[in-house]
């Protein structure tokens, strides 16, 4: 409800926060782990209010946020915990899978997604009844049965087409999962070669500091690479480099939400996401990348880098 409050990271999409904003209450940022780029739980109950109804964490890149903790956290306090799990669907934490491991999972099967139909597309889940009830009504208008609405809802249907692209999808998905995990690891690899070449190139560089930072899976989770996001120094004159060389590049993402214009409340500074903000840039990354082009990629980044 307006003024109600909703713990989340700065560092996610805008789609994130502008739920919240969607329902006139107030997203609270909190600071992120700068090794997996998720919610940092060990801050979260310094932010916690009378107010607080959710905490919302975001699985970024493909690897689950620290659900345990920040369950543990939720029952605590009595507050209902919702992950954000669109770039995550696919991914374990723990043994167990993203979308299912709190009050509410939310996904995307937008077309670069892990899952992706031919369009736009997404999924709720819950283990709860009557939750599930309830987002079943307000998917169809807050409909109850045929032309009697309980509640104000939404044309939130998913198109016939998207879901029969989806099944037929879903049936490679496992294998598309485990090839996203190969080309991930082969990626940190290759970068971790680059790195040496690079120190070796430049002797007088500091010598603990790695010129490429590689994306941190935790060893309990495993990552569906929705992003395969490194970070550099001198971002710009790299990306420009990588594009002049035929290397498409994006960047997930340049402003903290705090900063967006449609989101900003009050003051923020998160000294973690200030800084990934200013450093992340994602390679080409999808389950049929070849060995040949991940090697093409990282000899013009090590190039742009020397």
């Amino acid at each position: 409800e307006p003024g109600d409050e909703v713990i989340t990271t700065p560092f996610t999409f805008i789609a994130t926060g502008e739920t919240i904003k969607l329902l006139n209450a107030k997203p609270v940022f909190v600071d992120i782990d700068p090794r997996t780029y998720n919610i940092d739980p060990a801050k979260i109950e310094a932010v916690i209010s009378p107010r607080t109804k959710a905490i919302m964490p975001v699985s970024l890149y493909g690897q689950c946020a620290e659900m345990d903790a920040i369950n543990a956290i939720g029952d605590n306090y009595g507050i209902a915990v919702i992950e954000d799990g669109a770039q995550s669907f696919g991914a374990t934490y723990r043994g167990r899978k993203s979308c299912g491991l709190s009050t509410i999972g939310c996904t995307s099967f937008f077309p670069s997604k892990p899952l992706g139909a031919y369009g736009d597309a997404g999924a709720v889940f819950t283990h709860d009844d009557q939750l599930a009830s309830v987002m079943r009504k307000i998917r169809v208008h807050g409909q109850e049965s045929r032309y009697h609405h309980t509640r104000v809802g939404i044309n939130g249907r998913l198109d016939s087409l998207q879901a029969a692209i989806l099944l037929a999808k879903l049936k490679i998905f496992p294998n598309e999962v485990e090839e996203r995990k190969r080309i991930g690891e082969r990626y940190s690899q290759l970068i971790r070669q680059a790195n040496e070449m690079l120190k070796n190139k430049n002797p007088n560089a500091q010598q603990d500091a790695d010129p490429i930072t590689p994306p941190y899976i935790e060893p309990y989770n495993t990552s569906v690479y929705a992003q395969y996001t490194i970070q550099v120094d001198d971002r710009e004159n790299v990306v420009e480099k990588l594009k002049a060389s035929g290397i498409p590049v994006a960047i997930h993402y340049p402003m903290p939400l705090y900063r967006q214009p449609a989101i900003q409340e009050e003051e923020f500074s998160l000294p973690s996401t200030e800084a990934v903000t200013a450093r992340v840039l994602s390679l080409p990354m999808h389950p049929y990348l070849t060995e040949s082009d991940q090697s093409r990629i990282v000899e013009a980044l090590v190039a742009a880098l020397g």
